[in-house]
């Protein structure tokens, strides 16, 4: 299916952090006082907003970010960052005293230990004066699963805009935290590492708890699972390879935005998945979770390799 000329406009809520990489030998870590991995270490802004918000608007999408970083230097980056995507920092709201923070351990084979230190962000509510602004020309709100985006749910609801969410690794159809996330999505992502069964058996569940139209699970090297609600249509996407492996962080994310570039422009959720898979790949050949991304041309280039 051919893609649409217009582009659609895309609300994103999510966190913001500055990540620093590091490159180790091998997990377990064995101790030794002074380690010097030249060219291992590496600090980047990142964070499920601002990766989602890199990657789709790399893919040529208009995007509106809306988060909350702190009033320090590492604020600053933040917007520097957001200058050279060419996106407003508008609904980027410098209201905590600290911004956020990662450090993630990574290995040779991909393996990857992430240690996320959110400060005080779970403890704020996005004003909703400024997201009503931003919802009221957004044609799908991405509302990702961190506290101060909670509120945007029942307005986007009300106003009729669809909702995307991700709740990564989950293991629990009725989890205190994301049951407001799932029950508000019309498009719904998380991880297949802490399922209590089979992906198959939880997008069931996801149908029979929150009738919810798409549901996709991440599997990693396994590819991901596709689950259409209308027919009960259950599809399997194997993973590809286009590029060595680097680091997985990311790769989630990846996949998501990714899959939201095509089907809001397409509507077909399995062109959607396919093409994201391909994009997640090529992504993780890169150390940082915000970088490695496609351009439109270019997925498509990768794409086309891959169609029979």
């Amino acid at each position: 299916m051919p893609e649409q000329a217009s582009s659609p406009r895309l609300l994103i809520a999510g966190h913001i952090n500055l990540e620093t990489t590091l490159q180790v030998d091998a997990f377990p870590i064995t101790y030794a006082p002074v380690r010097y991995p030249f060219y291992g270490v590496n600090t980047t802004v990142a964070g499920v907003g601002y990766n989602l918000t890199a990657a789709l608007t790399i893919l040529g999408n208009t995007v509106d970010l809306l988060a909350l970083v702190g009033q320090d230097d590492t604020g600053t980056l933040v917007y520097d960052a957001l200058r050279r995507l060419n996106v407003a920092g508008d609904y980027v709201l410098p209201a905590l005293q600290q911004t956020a923070q990662s450090v993630i351990l990574y290995d040779g084979n991909g393996q990857r230990a992430i240690y996320t230190d959110l400060k005080d962000i779970q403890e704020h509510t996005y004003p909703a004066d400024v997201a009503e602004r931003a919802l009221a020309t957004a044609d799908l709100a991405v509302i990702c699963n961190i506290n101060f985006s909670r509120p945007l749910l029942a307005r986007a609801h009300a106003l009729n805009v669809p909702i995307a969410t991700d709740v990564h690794a989950i293991s629990d159809i009725h989890d205190d935290y994301n049951r407001d996330y799932m029950a508000h999505a019309h498009i719904l992502f998380q991880s297949h590492e802490r399922l209590p069964g089979t992906p198959t058996d939880w997008i069931k569940q996801v149908w029979a708890t929150y009738a919810t139209p798409i549901v996709v699970v991440g599997m990693g090297s396994q590819g991901a699972l596709l689950g259409i609600h209308t027919g009960e249509s259950i599809t399997h996407v194997p993973a590809v390879s286009t590029r060595p492996v680097i680091n997985t962080v990311g790769a989630g994310d990846a996949l998501f935005a990714a899959f939201l570039h095509t089907y809001a422009h397409t509507q077909d959720a399995r062109l959607a998945l396919r093409k994201a898979v391909v994009f997640a790949s090529y992504k993780i050949g890169v150390a940082g979770a915000a970088e490695g991304f496609l351009n439109t041309n270019e997925l498509d280039d990768e794409w086309s390799n891959r169609v029979d």
